[in-house]
């Protein structure tokens, strides 16, 4: 289950995030992040399905729709592989695109 530990604008996520969690975390995905966060950093997230990927593209669509603006940084390894197979680098930060 993935774990969402916010403290300033960043919100950290942790552990795993599939398909299940996505159902769970489904009717909380509004209250999930406070207006504060500006960046989601995922070095953390060991894994994710194409169901927490959409989770996550969601999150950001949710705060577009308030007129905020939101990132997503540190992607791991697993999670770059869909980044790349989905072609969204375009919602990461430049250390993303650049596999750093």
């Amino acid at each position: 289950m993935v774990e969402f530990n916010c403290e300033g604008s960043v919100c950290r996520l942790t552990g795993r995030l599939s398909q299940g969690d996505v159902v769970k975390l489904w009717g909380k995905r509004k209250r999930l992040l406070s207006d504060k966060i500006e960046v989601i950093e995922l070095s953390a997230l060991t894994y994710s399905d194409s169901a927490g990927i959409a989770f996550i593209l969601e999150l950001i669509a949710l705060a577009k729709r308030e007129r905020r603006e939101i990132t997503l940084s540190a992607a791991s390894s697993q999670l770059s592989k869909l980044i790349a197979l989905y072609d969204l680098e375009h919602f990461f930060d430049e250390e993303v695109k650049q596999g750093k």
